[in-house]
């Protein structure tokens, strides 16, 4: 019988994306896939976290599952890898069909390599690490979930996330910058401009369901007197699921087109929009994969373009939100980036009433939704959302009536969040605030 313990599941839950491609399964591939990862992928960084553990289980009050799981060690940090990797390494790589899709499980929906583990780990242990390679076995085997592999396909052939055409991505521009104009007529969404000092990119959910986030930065952009440019073509979308999913060879594709568009048009800088797994992947993961030491071109986050854009008089704040506010520091932008101080600067500058989370800055906890655990689609919405009671709580504490969350991952599991426990609040991005606040001049509404 092949190594690895079957645990029972608290949830009662099918996906297509696991259960079919373990019938098809046999030992001798798993051993093969797991073996060529653990000794041609990472063989360095696993001897050295796994013989540093001391199984102190002190990762287990950074989890977010963890805690909100009544505190079932199982799900700790420790215990996810305990179940999952080094079994494969004490029976080396001799696992059943079973044990993968269970492991496919535990990885890809009951961690959302936050990385908050390795704040509270006394050696560092990078645990967001081993999980991922646990992914990447996973990916290899073709044990995924399936609306995230469905995600994954669609980056694999369109180099978006939501299978964009080109027509339907120049569409939806032209009718954001309408609709900007509607504001300040002037407002433009320029394309293809070559030398422009900024690249916008956002991800592949604003086309398809939050197109006015694209109209908002047109108006940004006209009153901070930015000269700056989108892409018609490939390269767009900033977004990369297959990070997540374990297939790195597609998560080069996708960001060797993101940063190729960036130096087609010839310009200085790149901005992203609010998406904190999209930043993770150019300063994190993409850009090593692909082998380079530093990126082509400079690359920040809205949070920051928001912050610099303030602290050089560009836009001007002229009217505050009075209801009482509080921010979600997203994983990757904050704790992976160390954002927080321009995030604040920008919410308190907007706001009367600033509440923060405790803990909160990189001690924050994670929405539950990021690490690509959202985008294994609606058969695991509950156990996400039950997974985070300590998100609700957290919440609920500051008694804010305004959540900011400034990465589409975060967003939508706040959204969530905030929907499954009744909480008295609403969710934004930044953007959608930060236009109602700034100055526009009278002579661009002519």
């Amino acid at each position: 019988m092949a190594g690895g313990n079957i645990l029972p599941q608290k949830w009662d839950i099918t996906d297509i994306g696991l259960e079919e491609p373990a019938k098809k399964l046999s030992p001798t591939k798993i051993e093969k896939v797991i073996n060529k990862v653990l000794n041609e992928e990472s063989v360095a960084r696993i001897k050295t976290y796994v013989n540093t553990c001391v199984h102190c289980g002190l990762c287990a009050i950074a989890c977010h599952h963890y805690l909100s799981n009544d505190c079932d060690p199982r799900f700790s940090p420790a215990g996810k890898v305990k179940n999952t990797l080094w079994e494969m390494l004490k029976h080396k790589g001799k696992m059943s069909p079973e044990f993968m899709k269970q492991a496919a499980e535990i990885a890809y929906t009951e961690c959302n390599v936050c990385m908050r583990c390795s704040m509270y780990c006394p050696f560092g242990i990078d645990i967001a690490n081993l999980i991922s390679l646990v992914r990447r076995m996973c990916h290899l085997c073709g044990v995924v979930p399936q609306y995230l592999q469905d995600t994954v396909n669609s980056h694999a052939v369109t180099m978006n996330q939501m299978w964009v055409k080109q027509d339907e991505w120049i569409d939806t521009l032209q009718w954001q910058e309408e609709d900007a104009q509607d504001e300040v007529p002037s407002a433009r969404i320029p394309l293809d401009k070559e030398g422009a000092d900024i690249m916008y990119s956002v991800i592949g959910p604003e086309p398809k369901f939050l197109a006015q986030l694209i109209g908002y930065t047109a108006i940004l952009m006209k009153v901070a007197g930015v000269n700056w440019t989108m892409p018609s073509f490939d390269g767009w979308d900033n977004s990369d699921m297959a990070m997540y999913s374990g297939d790195w060879e597609v998560m080069a594709r996708v960001k060797k087109a993101h940063f190729e568009a960036a130096m087609r048009l010839k310009v200085k800088k790149i901005v992203m929009g609010e998406c904190g797994h999209a930043f993770r992947s150019v300063y994190d993961r993409g850009n090593r994969w692909l082998g380079w030491q530093m990126h082509p071109i400079p690359i920040i986050h809205a949070v920051q373009f928001y912050a610099e854009l303030l602290r050089a008089g560009r836009i001007k704040i002229v009217r505050k939100i009075k209801e009482p506010a509080t921010l979600h520091d997203p994983c990757n932008i904050m704790r992976g980036r160390g954002l927080m101080d321009d995030a604040r600067y920008v919410l308190k500058a907007m706001c009367e009433d600033f509440r923060e989370m405790e803990p909160n800055r990189e001690h924050n906890y994670c929405c539950c939704a990021g690490g690509g655990v959202i985008n294994c689609g609606p058969p695991w919405k509950r156990k996400r959302v039950e997974s985070n009671k300590v998100k609700a709580e957290q919440i609920a504490a500051t008694g804010a009536k305004i959540v900011f969350t400034p990465c589409h991952n975060c967003h939508s599991g706040i959204e969530d969040i905030i929907d499954y426990y009744k909480l008295d609040c609403h969710n934004y991005f930044i953007i959608e605030k930060l236009i109602e606040c700034i100055e526009i001049p009278e002579e661009l509404k002519v």
